[in-house]
């Protein structure tokens, strides 16, 4: 018997207040890795745990498809007015229930690790996903001693990748001086 072939997703959701070539380089290594069919980029509209964005979300949404468009298995979307949320929860929930999407690698950095447990339903989401933390700077020491860590244990698949300098936050600072 012929076993169905099961597509794999990468989820990495966030604000992209500017999307860069970090966000690029770690769907390329979840993409060879995980071996992973597509990865969507979720734009939210705010991060819940941000007072604002410094760029507007068509501005947003715009430089993540540009920057992402040389890779086939990108495709960037924005489910906030769809979904009217923007909580990882509820775009997991409606990827699982209306687009039937059942095999889902949810892609954070080590920095998010830290207070994933602050996120809205962050134990249903580990557990219709699989958990997949991206090395950053400076956190993953911190990131493996979380509660959500801790709480996976060996469940949570760490990625080892080299150190992505980039962040939306230098790449804001920088704007902010022009």
């Amino acid at each position: 018997m012929v076993k169905p072939f099961v597509k794999s997703i990468g989820l990495l959701g966030g604000s992209f207040d500017p999307a860069h070539k970090g966000h690029l380089a770690i769907t390329k290594i979840g993409i060879s890795k995980l071996q992973l069919n597509k990865v969507f980029w979720v734009v939210a509209k705010k991060n819940p745990f941000k007072s604002k964005s410094f760029y507007s979300l068509s501005q947003r949404i715009k430089k993540a498809r540009q920057i992402s468009k040389s890779i086939k298995k990108i495709q960037v979307i924005y489910l906030d007015k769809i979904i009217n949320s923007s909580r990882s929860i509820d775009i997991i929930n409606y990827l699982i229930k209306k687009k039937k999407i059942n095999n889902i690698y949810f892609i954070i950095g080590s920095d998010n690790l830290i207070d994933f447990h602050k996120w809205k339903s962050w134990k249903k989401i580990v557990k219709l996903t699989k958990l997949v933390v991206f090395s950053r700077s400076g956190y993953d020491r911190k990131g493996k001693k979380s509660i959500v860590a801790k709480y996976l244990k060996k469940k949570l698949i760490n990625i080892n990748n080299k150190p992505i300098i980039i962040s939306s936050s230098i790449l804001r600072k920088k704007m902010r001086k022009k």
